[in-house]
């Protein structure tokens, strides 16, 4: 029987079935449905929200509570849903970066070239400041600038794909690019700066003499593996996020439905010009992620928060944090340090400035 199925194999019958052909197969057969259904839900977000408050609770139309309740009931789903549409997919995305192939794409690279490379790749790596310490000696002993090193770790915090999403689902593609857009620049704009200094020396010695590790380069993944990557990264991400969404919406929505109309112009409009560095220094000690800071962003918009003002203090949290600090002090000098949050802090108050100017 053996011996009849290769010759009808052999004489162009039955195709043999490639490894992960099925289950890329089945995959596709059940993730067009789950987009579907992801679609329908997505769509039909605003119209539950303002049944369930005004209809199944009884509150009335035009009052705070109403406000807030409703806000935080189309909000919370809403933002959920595009978080792990986008999360799978950049999970799927960051399967072909591993931090071997990283440091390898980033060495050897030109000034402001490396730079610019080390951005975006910054905006796809699962990296965020918790790895600082790892990833800045993995770079530097594979000969990695120290400018292109520091693009890499501002990039990779700021400009998340959490805080895409999240900007994109509040506000709309346009506020969501110009995020992106300024953030790469400040990433480019601090990791040349730096560079520029020539300030090696105030990285501690022993790093230096660390060795760099051998190459391991992972082999390669199908496409079912991507996926099931993709899947990976939504239970970490979303998991470990998502209370963090809903704390932040809650925040979001006591501001939409008890802040009077226009507050916040007083203290955060783009007249009063002290706003944007005391955003800036309000932000540093507020550590947080882009899930909790993003949705009361939004809120301080609604009140009348100036763009780059509110942009400023975002950036601020997302990129300067007081623990990233403490971390990176394990590698980086004291003047270090500081040039390197200086330099982050003059693109962030440029970015505020600029866009309460245009906007």
């Amino acid at each position: 029987m053996n011996g009849a199925n290769d010759i009808r194999n052999s004489a162009g019958g039955a195709k043999p079935i490639v490894p992960g052909q099925a289950g890329g197969r089945n995959y596709l057969m059940w993730g067009l449905p789950l987009l579907s259904v992801w679609w329908l839900v997505y769509h039909s977000l605003a119209p539950f929200a303002a049944w369930f408050t005004y209809s199944l609770c009884g509150l009335a139309k035009g009052s705070h509570l109403g406000s807030a309740v409703e806000f935080f009931v189309y909000e919370s789903p809403k933002v959920l849903l595009l978080l792990t549409l986008i999360v799978f997919g950049v999970g799927i995305v960051r399967s072909f970066f591993t931090p071997e192939r990283t440091r390898q794409i980033l060495s050897g690279k030109r000034e402001f070239t490396g730079n610019v490379f080390a951005s975006l790749l910054g905006t796809v790596t699962p990296f965020c400041s918790c790895s600082a310490v790892p990833l800045f000696i993995g770079f530097v002993t594979a000969g990695v600038p120290l400018g292109v090193t520091f693009s890499f770790l501002v990039s990779a915090p700021m400009v998340n794909e959490v805080a895409l999403v999240l900007l994109f689902g509040l506000f709309g593609w346009k506020v969501a690019g110009l995020y992106f857009c300024t953030g790469l620049l400040i990433a480019i704009f601090s990791g040349w700066v730096i560079g520029r200094l020539h300030m090696q020396q105030h990285v501690e010695n022993w790093v230096y003499e660390t060795k760099s590790g051998a190459s391991t380069e992972d082999a390669a993944l199908d496409w079912p593996a991507r996926i099931r990557l993709g899947l990976d990264a939504v239970k970490d991400i979303v998991g470990r996020v998502w209370i963090y969404v809903l704390l932040g919406i809650a925040v979001g929505a006591g501001i939409h439905g008890y802040v009077p109309e226009n507050f916040m112009a007083s203290i955060m409009g783009k007249d009063a010009w002290l706003s944007v560095p005391l955003a800036v220094l309000l932000g540093v000690p507020m550590y947080s992620n882009a899930a909790g800071i993003i949705p009361i962003v939004q809120a301080l918009l609604g009140k009348g928060a100036a763009l780059g003002t509110v942009l400023a203090f975002m950036m601020s949290v997302i990129a300067l944090s007081l623990p990233e600090a403490i971390i990176l002090r394990k590698v980086l000098k004291p003047r270090l340090i500081a040039t390197f949050f200086g330099v982050v802090a003059l693109g962030i108050l440029l970015v505020g400035y600029l866009f309460n100017l245009l906007m």
